[in-house]
């Protein structure tokens, strides 16, 4: 053995095998000056970190955002388009608050009323748009907490689409998370409202409220919120190396500290964790056999991408297991879960993610059921 070698063998043995392989800390999560916040991962949905994420408060206008979400669906739904013209009622014009100084009597499209609605947080901007698709504002209400209760905010009722004070009109972080994750995956074509600078209507041009849009080139949305019982709120995303992280926080002292406390939650996040996808939407993971199924057996895979969020540095120690339910039979429709795939790091869960078969499997023949019975019965 030659000199160099030795020494590098004496290193390798004062150095601790687990030492060498060792993945960089994870820090200590910032602590904010704020009633609650939350931070997740904008593709995997994992929590990185949160305070009182399921405690109610008032959102403010942050309600906006579920107001624009229900917009969205009405678009997508053919109810409306962007050019669609919108009357503007007395109700509307007279609404209290931030507006976009829309003209009573008078018809604006519904693209011009989102911007004054996103952009500059217009409440008779977003009055106009509730009663265009539900013809009241109330009515709009219980079309809000519908959307609500399908993204599984649990937490939250809305009493109205502007965000002003109301007895029982409520939120939590956590629920506004999941409904700015949706607004990202759901409605990409809309979402570029959410960084735009400002917007000018009726003369009068008025910056977006988010300052983070100036402070942080990463950041790219979403919506303030500000009353005297909420306290300053915001919901913010950003993305950096094909990476998204959205944050909420509730309940700050003022516009800077809601800021100063989004960005250090976002910083923690890109700076701490890492995202991997792990399967792309639509990759065959799986071929069982399926009872009475005509070709015997089906391609089984994902709907949606598989991403997993780990502390930064792990990302190659992640295991990936797929487990199919027993007893698969036909006929199967492509909807139907029929399966899990799981991540894991350490042995801890880290992502879950149903299986589907990538295809409706249909039923065989009176022959193919009858042996696939009699094999059953051996397996």
């Amino acid at each position: 053995m030659t000199a160099t070698a030795r020494c590098l063998l004496a290193l390798f043995l004062l150095v601790p095998p687990a030492t060498l392989a060792a993945a960089p800390p994870v820090p200590s999560p910032p602590k904010l000056e704020a009633r609650s916040w939350i931070l997740v991962d904008g593709q995997s949905g994992r929590v990185i970190t949160s305070k009182n994420a399921d405690a109610p408060v008032e959102p403010a206008s942050l309600t906006k955002l579920m107001t624009a979400y229900a917009v969205f669906h009405a678009l997508a739904d053919g109810k409306l388009t962007l050019d669609t013209t919108v009357p503007i009622s007395e109700r509307a014009w007279r609404a209290e608050g931030s507006r976009t100084f829309v003209e009573v009597g008078t018809r604006v499209r519904v693209e011009d009323l989102l911007q004054g609605m996103i952009v500059q947080s217009g409440n008779d901007a977003s009055i106009a748009l509730a009663e265009a698709i539900a013809g009241t504002e109330e009515s709009f209400a219980s079309l809000m907490n519908s959307y609500a209760r399908n993204l599984g905010m649990s937490h939250s009722n809305f009493l109205n689409s502007t965000g002003l004070p109301g007895e029982g009109h409520l939120v939590t972080a956590r629920d506004m998370s999941l409904l700015a994750h949706a607004i990202v995956h759901e409605f990409p074509q809309y979402y570029r409202w959410y960084s735009q600078r400002s917007f000018t209507w009726n003369n009068i041009t008025q910056p977006n409220r988010n300052g983070l849009l100036d402070r942080d080139p990463s950041v790219d949305g979403m919506k303030t919120g500000h009353t005297e019982a909420a306290g300053y709120c915001l919901v913010s995303s950003a993305r950096r190396d094909g990476m998204r992280m959205i944050a909420v926080v509730m309940g700050t002292s003022g516009f800077k500290a809601r800021e100063d406390a989004s960005l250090a939650l976002l910083n923690y996040g890109f700076g701490s964790f890492e995202t991997r996808r792990l399967h792309p939407k639509g990759a065959e993971l799986a071929r069982p056999r399926i009872y009475g199924a005509d070709s015997g057996e089906a391609a089984i895979g994902l709907r949606d991408d598989f991403y997993a969020t780990v502390p930064r540095g792990r990302g190659g120690d992640i295991q990936v297991s797929v487990t199919l339910d027993p007893g698969l039979e036909a006929p199967l429709a492509a909807s139907t879960p029929v399966g899990k795939l799981r991540a894991t790091l350490d042995g801890q869960l880290v992502a879950i993610q149903n299986l589907y078969p990538l295809a409706d499997v249909a039923e065989g023949g009176f022959f193919r059921r009858a042996w696939d019975g009699v094999m059953s019965w051996f397996d």
